[in-house]
């Protein structure tokens, strides 16, 4: 997520092994699990290697995609939510652990975890588990946030997370798909100069 691994490079789990002072099995764990979550390939007879960072052709497809889902989304979910849900909403979106010192590309990656939790969550609650997995299966938010490292990134999405969150806790659907709706379209604002 940090990015202190270069996009494309190959891993070999002998040198992570040494680095890392540990034997290969959990290092083959890991790079199974970071796998699974789109961000290491594993290319038979050749190894793992960082996955490629996305193309602008392929942001400007994810983006499309989730301005196509994601609002509608957020408005079910808006409806159909109980206080037990909301509370899962409210420990997930970020926001009350902002600005808590450390390690910045540490709390950024943790960031990028949380908000993909948070969107996933949004989805769930909505009850399309068809929407939900063809958004899982594009692991948007790691590609995404591996783009750029910024904490004005975080700040800002973590504002935007506070107002669904507004939206959610007053039941109003609309309100909730317009913030859904601005917080994909400044995210993706936001991002765009990592192509330039």
């Amino acid at each position: 997520m940090a990015l202190r691994i270069a996009p494309g490079s190959r891993i070999t789990v002998d040198n992570l092994a040494r680095e890392l002072n540990v034997s290969q099995t959990p290092i083959r764990e890991a790079l199974g699990r970071l796998e699974g979550e789109g961000l290491v390939i594993k290319t038979h007879l050749i190894g793992y290697s960082a996955a490629p960072q996305i193309s602008r052709r392929r942001f400007d497809e994810l983006y499309d995609l989730r301005l196509l889902l994601e609002p509608e989304a957020a408005a079910r979910s808006a409806r159909r939510l109980d206080e037990r849900r909301l509370a899962e909403l409210k420990e997930v979106a970020g926001v009350m652990s902002r600005g808590h010192g450390g390690d910045e590309r540490v709390r950024y990656s943790s960031f990028a975890r949380l908000d993909a939790i948070f969107h996933d969550r949004i989805l769930e609650f909505a009850g399309n588990d068809l929407i939900r997995q063809t958004l899982a299966h594009q692991h948007t938010h790691f590609h995404i946030f591996r783009l750029m490292f910024h904490s004005r990134v975080t700040e800002e999405a973590l504002d935007e997370h506070q107002a669904l969150l507004v939206a959610f806790a007053a039941g109003d659907g609309k309100a909730a798909e317009r913030a859904m709706r601005e917080h994909i379209e400044r995210s993706r604002d936001r991002l765009l100069p990592a192509f330039e």
